[in-house]
């Protein structure tokens, strides 16, 4: 918390100072739940940072389980997945790694992030795209908003899995060729993706400001599935009927009606 000493901080949290101290160094492993709980409450971390600070000390104890790897150029979403997504008819629905990469979308995603997925890097990538693509600053209308989200997801991320060889060579790739990232990387802030509005000014159909939920996927840990909704009756809502129009001529039906041979019951 600003303004509180190093002493006060480690007596709000109940450990000496030299704990504290090598705490505050780096020293987190061992740290038990208890000492970091206090820490939380002394330095009044939000969810998000609270989480954080649980994300490092397990990464930093060596008898912790490593996290499950999964590779973002091998992973394939499964069939039932694919239905869940082109069942939501009404907006964008996407599936996001912690790198922010693109794993998996409806047709509505695609037409709504068509310039994302304009790009010859693969998968596709939000935060390449936010810091270095120039359309990303006629497509976010706040870039400096969704700038700032975007590092936080990827600190948060660094956090919960510092291992990463794809998350670290996407920080680095980010960090050389944009001083933007650069600098906020370097502020070290975490957010979590829950819920709240947006505005977007897509190259179809204009601007629209959209709510979004951000929901953790149990079956995929590490993965989050993203909705992007309209409110009934808007402008945003009508513009959204016009960009699922355009994504359909654009990409296809997302499923082709089977035909009486190859129907079978289930």
């Amino acid at each position: 918390m600003a303004g509180l000493r190093r002493s006060e901080v480690a007596a709000l949290a109940s450990v000496s100072v030299e704990y504290y101290t090598r705490l505050e160094r780096g020293s987190i492993s061992g740290a038990s739940p208890q000492v970091l709980d206090g820490i939380a409450r002394a330095l009044r971390l939000d969810d998000a940072e609270r989480a954080h600070l649980f994300d490092l000390a397990h990464a930093a104890n060596p008898v912790a389980r490593p996290p499950r790897k999964r590779s973002a150029k091998s992973w394939e979403p499964h069939e039932s997945l694919r239905w869940t997504l082109e069942a939501v008819a009404a907006g964008p629905a996407f599936v996001r790694n912690g790198r922010m990469d693109l794993l998996a979308a409806n047709v509505l995603a695609r037409g709504f992030y068509r310039d994302v997925y304009d790009t010859p890097a693969r998968p596709p990538n939000i935060a390449r795209f936010t810091f270095l693509d120039e359309r990303a600053f006629a497509f976010y209308p706040d870039w400096e908003m969704f700038a700032d989200v975007t590092v936080a997801i990827l600190r948060t991320e660094a956090g919960r899995d510092p291992h990463n060889k794809e998350l670290h060579d996407l920080v680095g790739e980010l960090c050389t060729r944009s001083d933007e990232f650069r600098r906020r990387w370097g502020a070290h802030d975490v957010r979590q993706h829950g819920a709240g509005f947006k505005t977007f000014n897509h190259p179809v159909v204009g601007e629209m400001v959209l709510a979004y939920e951000g929901l953790e996927m149990a079956a995929e840990p590490g993965l989050t599935l993203t909705i992007y909704t309209a409110e009934p009756g808007s402008r945003s809502s009508e513009r959204m009927r016009l960009l699922a129009s355009w994504a359909v001529s654009e990409y296809g039906a997302p499923f082709a009606e089977p035909s009486e041979q190859t129907r079978t019951d289930r």
